[in-house]
This record gives structure tokens, C-alpha cells and sequence, in this order.
């Protein structure tokens, strides 16, 4: 089953359920896939649509922070429903010390010796971390131990 199907079979137990926060969730999804699919005139498979998940989150994050600076809390807390809805399906996120250590391995495999050669550097890091961390602090990351 890809994981656009799962989404879809979710939507479906969401209905049937009367989960409404849930469901719109869902919708918002599968509305968001299938703008992508039309515009790229292609179907989606499974890491694409990681990737539409991956932009609907950092979506979500930026809103939160704006929605907590305006004092939104309504908001702030329907958006970290949508977020915690989005990461269910997500690749699980690799911790600080496997982070550290594909960015070790992306350095040594580069040869990388300074923030000159950043990009090589997450273009390694970035094809084994992909949905699986925060690309902004894994370039945090690499860009402080480049320059450090």
C-alpha cells in the first residue's frame, strides 16, 4: 500500500469515525498531492509525496511561531493538531547522534574543509536525511562544524 493510498484509507476511517479536526486534516492533504500531481501532469510516488508532507509541516511551524508572536493560542494549537497529524506519516526523524554522525561521514567522504564546500556536504547528508530531519538545523549543523 503507497502512502497516498494509507492517507486515503484514513480519510475514510476519519469519516466514518466523525473525527473532524482529523479528516480535515486529511482532505488538506490529499487536496495538497493531488495539486501537485496535476501540476506536474505525473503520479506522486511515495518519497514525492514525503516531500509534500515535509513542505506542509514547515508550513505549519512557520505559522505556529507567527501565530505565538501575535498570541494566537487558538491557533497555535490547531496548527500543532495539523502538524502532529502530518508527522504520523512521516519517515521517523533520526536523533542528534545519527544526525552527527551522517554529517561526520558526509565531511570525511567529501573531503570538505570549510563553509566553502557546504554544498557537497548536504547534498550527501541531504540524499540519506531526507524526511528524516529538519534540513534547516541539519545546515545549521554542518555550516557550525564547517566554520568551527
Amino acid at each position: 500500500m503507497t502512502l497516498k493510498e494509507r492517507i486515503t484509507e484514513d480519510m475514510k476511517n476519519a469519516m466514518r469515525s466523525g473525527d473532524k479536526e482529523r479528516l480535515a486534516t486529511l482532505r488538506m492533504i490529499l487536496a495538497a498531492i493531488k495539486q501537485r500531481e496535476v501540476d506536474e501532469r505525473t503520479q506522486l510516488d511515495d518519497s514525492q509525496v514525503v516531500a509534500v508532507l515535509e513542505k506542509m509541516v514547515k508550513q505549519r511551524r512557520e505559522s505556529i511561531a507567527q501565530f505565538q508572536s501575535g498570541g494566537r493560542e487558538d491557533l497555535v494549537a490547531k496548527e500543532s493538531a495539523e502538524v502532529a497529524v502530518l508527522q504520523s506519516y512521516l519517515p521517523e526523524q533520526l536523533s542528534d547522534a545519527e544526525i552527527d554522525a551522517l554529517i561526520t561521514e558526509a565531511i570525511a567522504a567529501t573531503g570538505a574543509t570549510s563553509v566553502k564546500d557546504m554544498g557537497k556536504v548536504m547534498g550527501v547528508v541531504k540524499s540519506k536525511a531526507q524526511g528524516r530531519a529538519d534540513m534547516g538545523a541539519v545546515s545549521a549543523r554542518v555550516k557550525a562544524r564547517l566554520s568551527g
